[in-house]
């Protein structure tokens, strides 16, 4: 089980997204999709396959750098990349309603991040939506399939959008379609991060890199237990038993909430 177990048909991939995208919006009635874009790879894509589902001038682009924390190569590959699509691109600067929301929240503590940060990622998610009302336009995510089962993302934050059209394709399949769509290499090739805290990034806080990650989860995908996936790696099982725990954990990220029938 090596990477290019993960090889993908860009063309093909790239045909399904597009008329999923196109479709979806369509039955909703609505106009067109508002893709919130951070300067990655992931979001990068994505507004490249909206613009090719639903035409530059049905798509709007929002960027929500915060002072600090977002560094201007992310803005300035976003307004590069959105210029080369086409597309109208805001760009909402947080840093002040952050400082709001950290001045007014109980329980704000500096030294744990990982609360602060989710309210970062709430508030993009409301400013994405605030367009997308606004526009009569859906909210499109840039959610990949890693990050999906790993619950790495923030509930009712990046994961609270109306689409997820690449949330079947591992970041290394991200990485392949983004190639062959013309996704700027520097893009390509950065290193992942939500951008909720200096120096933060994706496979810091996993701990594993994402092509081991994909692979992993591919076994598991596969029926393979954690210690047949480890042996197959060249990793080690408590690795990988780390790596499912994570999936099994966060699965109530994954589904709607949860209701009790009474009748």
């Amino acid at each position: 089980m090596t990477l290019e177990s993960l090889r993908i048909d860009p063309e093909e991939v790239e045909g399904r997204v597009v008329e999923f995208i196109s479709g979806e919006v369509e039955r909703a009635g609505l106009r067109g999709g508002v893709v919130a874009v951070s300067g990655g790879v992931d979001s990068s894509t994505t507004l490249m396959l909206a613009v090719r589902a639903l035409g530059r001038e049905n798509v709007r682009a929002v960027t929500m750098p915060e002072g600090g924390v977002t560094s201007e190569r992310d803005v300035r590959d976003v307004m590069d990349l959105t210029k080369q699509v086409g597309v109208t691109c805001d760009v909402v600067e947080i840093t002040s309603i952050v400082d709001v929301m950290r001045g007014v929240l109980p329980l704000y503590d500096p030294e744990n991040l990982i609360p602060f940060g989710n309210v970062k990622a709430r508030l993009r998610m409301a400013i994405a939506y605030h367009f997308a009302n606004s526009l009569d336009m859906m909210v499109i995510g840039s959610s990949n399939k890693t990050e999906w089962l790993l619950g790495y993302f923030t509930k009712y934050g990046d994961g609270g959008v109306d689409l997820m059209p690449i949330a079947d394709l591992y970041k290394t399949q991200v990485r392949q379609l983004a190639r062959y769509l013309g996704v700027p290499e520097r893009i390509v090739t950065k290193t992942p991060t939500a951008g909720l805290w200096p120096g933060q990034t994706d496979e810091g806080e996993l701990g594993v890199r994402y092509e081991t990650l994909d692979l992993i989860l591919y076994g598991w995908e596969r029926g393979m237990k954690a210690g047949e996936i480890a042996e197959e790696l060249g990793v080690s099982a408590s690795t990988v038993e780390a790596v499912l725990r994570r999936v099994e954990r966060n699965e109530h990220k994954r589904r709607l909430p949860l209701i009790l029938r009474l009748g």
